[in-house]
């Protein structure tokens, strides 16, 4: 599957930004789908992600309460909306998508989209 991610920008700290991922090639309905961000200087690190059925969705405490991850199998594409944004949400946002994942980190998924900066001003 082809992931490409869109939505990213400049916002300033307390607002909101929906991240899109649009995939090609192969339906999403069969994929977990995860949402992962690196800032400059620190390694790739999970923000959100959905299962298959979207029915359960998984969080990082860091952004618990504030982003909400949802798939549109549809439309072949899961968002991410990230509401009260902070400065320390500024990196560039990664979605992925796996047939099956164990652990929501960076290494159990294959596929991956090209990434979107979002850039949160204080």
């Amino acid at each position: 599957v082809q992931l490409q991610a869109y939505g990213g920008g400049l916002v300033q700290a307390g607002g909101s930004l929906r991240l899109s991922c649009a995939a090609s090639g192969r339906t999403i309905s069969n994929y977990f789908m995860g949402w992962f961000r690196q800032a400059p200087g620190k390694e790739r690190e999970f923000v959100a992600g959905i299962n298959r059925s979207g029915g359960n969705t998984y969080y990082a405490d860091s952004v618990k309460g504030r982003f909400t991850i949802s798939r549109d199998d549809a439309k072949n594409t899961v968002n991410l909306q990230m509401n009260s944004l902070k400065p320390e949400d500024t990196a560039v946002y990664y979605c992925a998508a796996n047939a099956y994942v164990s652990t929501w980190s960076s290494v159990s998924f294959g596929s991956w989209g090209q990434g979107t900066q979002v850039t949160v001003s204080s």
